[in-house]
């Protein structure tokens, strides 16, 4: 949806924004309301001025606590690094080399993504069987709980892909 909140009044806003909550498919959005996407986005891609794009996951006030404990910890750590004393060797100062995943690590990182593509399939068949109207209730609160604990452990796969493949 690309700026769905223009020429919307509150009212109507209201319902499109209860409508995109209850919908269980994908959403991409492309807005500047900062409270539509606080309530609708869980997952951010963020165009940089470098052309990179940062896939962030979380809100938008979640990213802008991201971007102002970044910027307090450059802070601290450039004040840090001027109330050193400078050293007088003349030896000149190596880039610090970037960190390589262990074997381990390697070895997580490439099951990670079938591992996660597995789940999106096993929450992709209780979704099919909840929509499908047939079963009891009790078959429907198993089924929303396998997809509760299935999101979840989706979760904390895709922030551990996101944590390693920064060293790749």
């Amino acid at each position: 949806l690309d700026e769905p909140t223009n020429d919307l009044d509150i009212t109507t806003l209201n319902v499109l924004e209860e409508f995109l909550m209850n919908f269980p498919g994908c959403l991409v959005i492309v807005s500047h309301d900062r409270y539509f996407l606080d309530r609708l986005v869980d997952h951010l891609f963020v165009f940089e001025d470098n052309g990179h794009i940062r896939d962030f996951p979380g809100n938008y006030t979640d990213y802008r606590n991201f971007l102002a404990e970044n910027k307090e910890q450059a802070a601290a750590a450039k004040q840090t690094v001027a109330a050193r004393p400078q050293a007088t060797s003349a030896t000149p100062v190596s880039a610090p080399a970037k960190r390589k995943l262990s074997f381990k690590e390697q070895r997580e990182f490439e099951t990670l993504e079938s591992d996660m593509a597995k789940l999106e399939s096993q929450k992709a068949d209780f979704v099919e069987k909840m929509n499908g109207g047939v079963g009891s209730h009790e078959d429907f609160a198993t089924w929303a709980k396998a997809v509760e604990r299935i999101t979840e452990e989706l979760e904390e796969k895709e922030m551990r892909w996101l944590e390693l493949s920064e060293f790749m």
